[in-house]
């Protein structure tokens, strides 16, 4: 594998999730593989989970790491072809992905939707001119469309916990003050299609996703009819992604909110999000501070799919 932009790129996902566990089991075994090659890990955007646990797995596989904040202590990047740069911006993406790509052997980059042109977001125009122009392997740390390490690490935490062999999976749209990108959705939809669990997408009126991400999923608009019998709780915000509403948001409705009364409806269910997380908006106090509550193994699981990730990059040099 030479760069990752999806989780599909994987393959069989049973089959990866047993190589993250190994992984898991002896972190430190694959040093060899990144002795004297470097990381380059490239921010357009901020981060916490992504920045620490890819830096983690990148040292647990012996790579040497370089952290670039773009606007932040560097120059900052035009990305837009034929402007005219008599603004604020001082050097054009084009120029700087090869001089980052001279400097390094693998680069991640994290770049977020900017809701300007859906066109231009859904093309993953800043990550795909990586691919192009870099000469190097490159893989998402969360784009314009997808968030396939978070996937991964959502995955690995499922069949971790898991009671039975085909539980009810369901990802819920919960309220934000905010417009946020549908990438974390579309990722986790992406994702658990592959898989043979149960899923469910419940939202309101005018959250439709992409169809290309719901796949086989049963989408429900009744909140409380999705949880029943659930065993596992996905719950993310995103703006509207159809029509003109793109980038919109459309309902700040409370009643969405995860709490103790929507969580009896579950099988006991586990809650999970990929964090940072609102609280008393997305999800009460008292549900994901609650034995069930997966947040935390779900965000450590993260060092796990970016070091799976990594390794299979790192074995196609």
């Amino acid at each position: 594998m030479r760069n990752f932009t999806s989780i599909k790129q994987l393959g069989d996902i049973n089959e990866a999730v047993a190589k993250a566990l190994e992984v898991k089991a002896h972190p430190f075994a694959d040093q060899e593989l990144g002795r004297n090659k470097t990381l380059l890990m490239v921010f357009f955007n901020n981060s916490l989970r992504t920045r620490l646990s890819t830096q983690k797995a990148a040292l647990n596989l012996g790579m040497n790491v370089i952290v670039l904040d773009v606007n932040q202590g560097a120059w900052k990047l035009e990305t837009e072809r034929g402007v005219i740069m008599d603004g604020d911006k001082s050097e054009h993406l084009l120029e700087a992905i090869p001089v980052m790509g001279s400097f390094c052997d693998v680069i991640g980059v994290r770049s977020f939707a900017r809701f300007e042109s859906k066109q231009a977001d859904y093309n993953e125009e800043i990550l795909n001119q990586f691919i192009q122009y870099s000469g190097k392997p490159v893989f998402s740390m969360e784009a314009a469309t997808r968030h396939p390490l978070q996937t991964f690490a959502d995955i690995i935490t499922i069949e971790e916990h898991k009671t039975k062999a085909r539980p009810k999976v369901v990802m819920t749209w919960a309220p934000h003050p905010k417009s946020l990108p549908q990438a974390v959705p579309n990722s986790f939809a992406e994702g658990i299609n592959m898989t043979d669990y149960e899923f469910v997408i419940t939202h309101p009126q005018g959250y439709e996703l992409d169809d290309e991400f719901v796949g086989n999923a049963r989408v429900e608009y009744d909140q409380d009819k999705a949880l029943e019998g659930a065993d596992f709780v996905y719950a993310k915000n995103w703006a509207a992604y159809k029509g003109d509403n793109y980038g919109k948001i459309l309902s700040y409705d409370r009643s969405w909110t995860v709490s103790k009364e929507k969580m009896a409806l579950t099988n006991d269910a586990f809650f999970m999000h990929c964090l940072p997380v609102r609280r008393n908006m997305i999800v009460t106090d008292e549900v994901i501070e609650s034995p069930r509550s997966l947040v935390i193994p779900e965000a450590a699981n993260r060092v796990v799919s970016a070091q799976t990730v990594l390794k299979e990059i790192l074995k196609s040099l």
